[in-house]
């Protein structure tokens, strides 16, 4: 037995080094930060439009497949058809008019999530039929897709008044 651990300890030890090396030299992901961030800015841009626009399809073309809305003074609408009909219900509001923009956008360094912050301006008409506008906050939470399109997982706002 002694004869054979002076053969082995070398082979042992080499082992564990080509080991070492080969779970050290993992391909390292390169920061796509900057170009997620830049992705987002631009859909809320285009999402912004599509809302103000009136177009309930485009506006919906924006959130994943299960996201949900947790619009204030209402229930959370979860999936594509509950988002659809608060949409809709909002965009056929009388005196509608809504915009949006970012004022903070950061994406996770894994590059699957990332975050929203902005504001918005919404006019609706009031009890009187006059136009009353009011401003908000809001946040969406982003997730990437598996073809790597960024869709909204989550959407929450609520007036400053």
């Amino acid at each position: 037995m002694q004869r054979l651990r002076p053969v082995v300890f070398p082979f042992l030890l080499a082992g564990l080094i080509g080991f070492n090396l080969a779970c050290s030299e993992r391909p390292r992901q390169s920061d796509t930060r900057p170009a997620d961030e830049r992705a987002i800015r631009d859909a809320a841009v285009e999402w912004s439009k599509a809302a103000g626009a009136k177009d309930v399809e485009k506006t919906l073309s924006f959130y994943a497949e299960d996201a949900s809305v947790l619009p204030a003074h209402a229930p959370i609408a979860t999936g594509k058809d509950q988002i659809r009909k608060f949409w809709a219900a909002l965009m056929a509001s009388p005196g509608y008019a809504l915009g949006w923009s970012a004022t903070k956008v950061e994406a996770s360094k894994s590059g699957d999530v990332a975050y929203e912050v902005g504001t918005y301006e919404l006019t609706l008409n009031d009890p009187k039929g006059k136009p009353a506008m009011g401003r908000g906050k809001y946040v969406v939470v982003w997730k990437k897709q598996a073809d790597g399109a960024w869709k909204a997982a989550e959407d929450i706002f609520n007036p400053d008044q």
